[in-house]
């Protein structure tokens, strides 16, 4: 059965991967995404419980 012989196929994904993790990940993560997150202090609401009527 030729399917399960991973010589060919494997030395492919390592090529792949090795590829992806080291050469286009690093040139993907220097990029400054278009909308950074803000400094923006989050507001806590107060709200009132509700009264459910059969409890």
């Amino acid at each position: 059965m030729p399917q399960l012989n991973p010589a060919p196929w494997f030395f492919i994904m390592v090529c792949t991967w090795l590829t992806f993790a080291l050469i286009i990940q690093p040139k993907l993560l220097t990029f400054v995404s278009a909308n950074p997150p803000s400094s923006k202090t989050t507001t806590t609401h107060s709200t009132t419980p509700w009264n459910w009527p059969w409890t």
